[in-house]
């Protein structure tokens, strides 16, 4: 589970294994593998980081860091386009 904030300012805490894809729209939407959307104040960047650290934590390092590791390249890509 990962902390982070709507954009009112309103602490959220997400379940990081249902995160499908995070775009910077320029806020951040994150949609869940059931479709559902959430905008939150932090940047792309910031919860890929926060998903790693989950990530790291429970054990998941190698395999996760590769993954989440390839989606933070897609964002950065996306980010420096706009």
């Amino acid at each position: 589970m990962i902390t982070l904030h709507k954009i009112n300012g309103e602490p959220v805490v997400l379940n990081a294994e249902l995160i499908e894809t995070i775009e910077s729209t320029p806020d951040t939407l994150i949609t869940l593998i059931d479709r559902r959307r959430l905008m939150v104040g932090e940047t792309v960047q910031e919860v890929v980081e926060r998903v790693i650290d989950y990530r790291h934590m429970i054990g998941n390092t190698p395999r996760a860091a590769a993954l989440i590791a390839g989606v933070h390249e897609r964002a950065a890509a996306d980010e420096d386009e706009d």
